[in-house]
């Protein structure tokens, strides 16, 4: 028997590539790569520029920033131009009144009571020195509250006075204190108003001396009641401050036009975008650390959760990226032909060529999560003329251009397809490229829209030349099975499907029903329908080494199993997996076609023998000796294989199949070969097999549909029913 092949047996550099930590070192160095590369396209620029230089371009700001500098000049004219507030305080006329009653009541205290001795105020010895000592009272008691601005004479007027004298003398000067200060008096006009205060007093029963003596009071009583207000004033200023607008300096804002003098004005703007800072800025380098790190992250994660073979083939994960850098690289150096100063140069660049590898030869699903990552590092390459870290026009036109090579190719992936992908990626490149144009402000010239739309036309011719140049290296380097490559192996002309045919029908025909039962439950689940189909096509390619040994070969022939004990026919059975694996591996067939012809009965026991061998032997029967020695399914494309080919045989023998029957047979099969452990090694889940068994019976049905009764007359004319 033969012994179950192992992976120890292979040689260490074989068995690297199954490694975990290799993906993490692939990640690791597209995450470098992408730095490398991206880091000339993020350092800040810096420019030789002194003041009074005239400028040789010109130049824009590379970023939007606040003009601090700016900024505050103009909110220092703006407070500069808020006028003081100043406050009325009307509360000032009552109190001055009072004060003006104060100083009467005073002098009329001191002054008109004689009789009694004013407290603090000495007897005299002669009514002069008593007048004295009476004056220095009042003014005594006066400075101590205000002040002493009232003169002697005032004072002794009014102590002279007599009682109804100095009784309207005190009504007529308070009103005019009062009447004066109902006006705003402020520090500039305070003058005119004690100036004109005499106006107020219109009284003729006072005599000049008193009169005069009224004026000089109401003059002292009047002060200012119009007070600036600090507090008020700074709120308004602080209001006036806050309402000025950020003096900004937007991304691509002209700064300074060709053969402009750079005064200090357009100077210190450029000093503010960081063109004169020569310094090291850490910031732009972070900020592409991190960019990066997200990139290869997201990467990384779908990666791993895409149903596809890059989530667990490290030889696919490779070849992604081989792609994934290559068709970076393009685009870098389409985007230094820019240098070479021709309009719309950079449209030429294929950047298709990365969406129709990776949809050939893995998956649409990578290739349109490919596009968009191409697109965001794309823009970035593009930046040169751009005042942004982002060029968003070639970011959408990369955009649209990949999406298109993914929809057209995801269709069909043959070879022949991918030629005229390339002329539908020009024309979507073209629609493109038009419609980005037209949406500038300022439009374009004919003869630069021109350019522009051959370049964009070039770009999807040059893809689809490219990557049908760089096909047949990738999947002869990795092995990889595209759905060209399937679609060639399952030609007839193809030298062993000939083989199978001619030398084999029965066979032939087997497998062409075993593929399309597989291929239709491969599709259910989610897996890759054409492979199924075309592994099923070379399954049973060992059994052309003995084809009458096999049942659907035996045609108006004797069964030669009768002539041969039950072990010897069981080793011929058993064999036909192996002998079909030399001859594939003869041929250099891909490793997937093997795998499923390997893998197709796993270690499933040839029951019909087994049992016959224990009827016809005393001795007891080794089980092992009966079941074929494997492996076991590894993917679930080869289990759909083996419950495929296991349901075709059996329903085939079937002697007149119905829908009942028939799903009753096909969950006995998958059941039995989930119970025997045929599917342990597969990851197939029970939902999968449930959808598998579904597919599989709806496919049958309408092959082995009831055929239409014919009337009985065609019988009696000896025709045949169908």
């Amino acid at each position: 028997m033969r012994k179950r092949f192992s992976i120890d047996q292979l040689p260490w550099w074989k068995r690297v590539r199954d490694h975990r930590y290799i993906r993490t070192i692939l990640f690791i160095i597209l995450a470098v790569f992408l730095y490398t590369s991206m880091i000339g396209n993020i350092i800040p620029e810096t420019l030789d520029i002194r003041l009074s230089q005239i400028a040789d371009r010109d130049i824009r700001s590379p970023i939007t920033t606040e003009n601090k500098i700016e900024t505050e000049e103009r909110r220092s004219e703006a407070t500069e131009a808020v006028s003081p507030v100043y406050e009325l305080k009307r509360e000032y006329a009552e109190n001055q009144v009072v004060k003006v009653n104060d100083i009467f009541e005073l002098v009329r205290r001191v002054a008109l009571e004689e009789e009694e001795p004013v407290e603090g105020v000495e007897e005299a010895a002669t009514e002069e020195e008593k007048r004295e000592e009476q004056l220095a009272y009042i003014q005594e008691v006066l400075s101590s509250g205000t002040s002493n601005d009232l003169s002697e004479e005032t004072l002794l007027t009014l102590m002279e006075a007599t009682e109804s004298q100095l009784r309207i003398a005190q009504e007529a000067t308070a009103n005019a204190v009062y009447e004066a200060m109902g006006e705003q008096i402020s520090i500039r006009n305070l003058q005119d108003v004690k100036q004109s205060v005499d106006e107020q007093f219109a009284i003729s029963t006072v005599s000049n001396r008193l009169l005069e003596a009224m004026i000089e009071i109401a003059q002292f009583a009047i002060i200012p009641n119009y007070i600036y207000d600090l507090e008020a004033t700074d709120r308004q200023r602080q209001e006036a401050s806050d309402s000025v607008e950020p003096v900004m300096i937007r991304e691509g804002q002209l700064l300074v036009k060709e053969g402009e003098i750079i005064d200090y004005e357009i100077y210190e703007q450029l000093r503010v975008v960081g063109l004169l800072d020569d310094s090291f800025n850490p910031y732009p380098y972070i900020g592409l650390a991190l960019l990066v790190l997200l990139i290869v992250g997201m990467l990384a994660y779908y990666l791993k959760e895409a149903k596809t073979t890059v989530q667990h083939n490290n030889s696919h994960l490779v070849l992604f990226m081989l792609i994934f850098i290559v068709t970076l690289l393009f685009i870098k150096m389409s985007s230094l032909l820019e240098g070479i100063g021709l309009i719309g140069i950079g449209f030429i660049v294929p950047i298709a060529l990365g969406a129709m590898l990776l949809t050939t030869l893995i998956h649409p699903r990578i290739s349109l999560f490919s596009s968009v990552l191409f697109a965001v590092i794309g823009s970035i390459y593009f930046n040169n003329e751009s005042v942004g870290t982002f060029n968003f026009t070639y970011g959408a036109y990369m955009l649209l251009s990949s999406f298109a090579a993914t929809y057209y190719l995801s269709q069909s992936a043959r070879v022949s397809r991918i030629l005229r992908a390339g002329f539908f990626v020009s024309f979507i490149n073209i629609l493109a490229i038009i419609s980005l144009l037209f949406m500038r402000t300022v439009q374009s010239g004919w003869v630069e829209i021109g350019l522009h739309i051959g370049f964009a036309f070039l770009s999807g011719f040059l893809a689809a030349v490219l990557a049908i140049g760089l096909m047949p290296f990738f999947e002869a380097g990795f092995g990889i099975l595209s759905p060209s490559r399937l679609i060639e192996l399952s030609s007839p002309n193809q030298p062993l499907l000939r083989k199978i045919l001619t030398e084999t029908p029965g066979t032939y025909h087997h497998s062409v029903v075993v593929g399309n039962l597989a291929e239709a439950a491969c599709e259910a689940v989610g897996e890759n329908g054409l492979l199924a189909r075309v592994g099923a096509y070379y399954h049973d390619l060992g059994k052309t080494k003995r084809p009458q040994y096999f049942i659907e070969n035996q045609q108006k022939m004797a069964n030669p199993h009768d002539q041969l004990s039950p072990l010897e026919s069981a080793k011929i059975i058993i064999d036909h997996p192996y002998d079909g694996v030399h001859l594939l591996r003869e041929h250099k067939m891909p490793k997937e076609i093997i795998d499923i012809a390997e893998q197709h009965h796993g270690t499933s026991l040839l029951k019909f023998f087994y049992h016959k061998a224990k009827q016809d032997s005393e001795e007891e029967v080794k089980e092992s000796q009966f079941r074929y020695p494997g492996p076991k399914p590894q993917t679930k494309v080869a289990a759909i294989v083996m419950i495929a080919d296991s349901v075709e045989a059996a329903v085939r023998s079937m002697q007149n199949p119905t829908p009942e029957g028939i799903e009753s047979l096909v969950k006995k099969i998958i059941t039995d070969k989930l119970e025997d452990g045929q599917f342990d090694e597969s990851d197939i889940t029970l939902r999968q097999l449930s959808q598998i068994a579904q597919t599989m019976c709806e496919t049958l049905n309408g092959t082995f549909h009831q055929r239409i009764e014919y009337p009985d007359e065609s019988a009696k004319k000896g025709e045949k029913k169908e």
